[in-house]
């Protein structure tokens, strides 16, 4: 059973949004776009684990995705974690074509692909890190004590996994795909014996999710962007010309002829991943290059946003993605 369902990562809308944003003559728009076909990459990745995933018993297991806890020193990270009474599975995925290579003496990961070799971290480090972690935020929470296991899945098709003769056991912490739903039983036949409960699953359910803390971090200061360098304007969203007009009660885009009564909603959006919540009228008139307070404040006013202050100083929250999907 999922009983927290995989989102589309925040940090990918965020940096999608930024190179929209960003004159495409920027210096820094290929490491932008390197990176986020790398993060699209892991996130497609992530979502080839569902098929294998469907083929467990509902009524024996409980799967989350996409979870970010704190043990009360530092934050790991979970792509998918899977709860059963007998013991708990983290699922590290890795979408990586290639020929991969385990090295077990510098424990590191080398991939090969066109003839050029990169060098990742090793996984097996990793997930046993993440153990370590998952059993003190365990352990802190008060409940028993279960097995923790972990694996690290590819999901890259063309993934062709290699490792020196030494490295025997590496097939029980990596894995393709398509074996996964074979590895859980003969997981199973290993760890017979119940060592939790329903009631202490329910509890852990409900404190992962509460304590689930996805990160958000400001996209313009990790790339060193300022605002003033981003492109303003509302975007025609057939021809993606920028800007579009204001007239009449709609926006118009001098190139294609196009109307779209709430464009600015996107552009609205836009602004919210790259400069946060908050956003004042003068704000909105420079981001949206429109000239009257007026329609501003008409525009605000329209969304039912939450305000503090007085009009002259009033600050709107786009607090949520409610206001982005009307």
């Amino acid at each position: 059973m999922i009983v927290k369902i995989r989102t589309f990562p925040l940090s990918i809308e965020k940096l999608q949004a930024l190179i929209c944003r960003t004159p495409p003559i920027h210096p820094k728009i290929p490491i932008m776009k390197e990176n986020l076909s790398k993060r699209l990459s892991g996130y497609k990745g992530e979502t080839y684990l569902d098929y294998p995933l469907s083929f467990l018993s509902e009524k024996d297991y409980y799967i989350l995705h996409d979870l970010r806890l704190h043990d009360s020193t530092h934050y790991f990270q979970l792509d998918s974690f899977v709860i059963s009474t007998n013991f708990i599975m983290i699922l590290e995925v890795k979408n990586i074509a290639g020929e991969i290579y385990f090295d077990p003496i510098f424990h590191q990961l080398i991939r090969t692909l066109d003839g050029k070799e990169t060098v990742f971290e090793d996984p097996i480090v990793q997930i046993s890190r993440q153990e370590l972690q998952l059993k003190k935020w365990l352990r802190k929470n008060q409940f028993p004590e279960i097995p923790i296991l972990s694996l690290v899945v590819f999901t890259h098709p063309k993934a062709l996994l290699r490792t020196s003769p030494e490295n025997l056991d590496l097939h029980q912490k990596v894995i393709h795909r398509n074996f996964l739903s074979t590895r859980f039983t003969q997981i199973e036949k290993e760890y017979p014996e119940e060592r939790i409960s329903l009631k202490d699953i329910k509890r852990m359910i409900k404190l992962l999710k509460k304590q689930h803390t996805p990160l958000d971090q400001p996209i313009l200061e990790q790339y060193g962007i300022h605002y003033d360098e981003l492109l303003k304007g509302v975007f025609c969203p057939a021809c993606h010309h920028l800007p579009m007009e204001r007239a009449y009660g709609t926006w118009y885009c001098p190139q294609c002829k196009n109307k779209v009564k709430d464009a600015h909603i996107a552009a609205l959006k836009d602004y919210f991943l790259l400069c946060g919540p908050e956003i004042t009228n003068k704000k909105l008139r420079d981001f949206l290059q429109i000239s009257s307070p007026y329609l501003a404040s008409r525009l605000l006013h329209s969304m039912n946003l939450p305000s503090d202050g007085t009009t002259k100083n009033r600050i709107y929250y786009l607090s949520s993605e409610r206001e982005f999907e009307k």
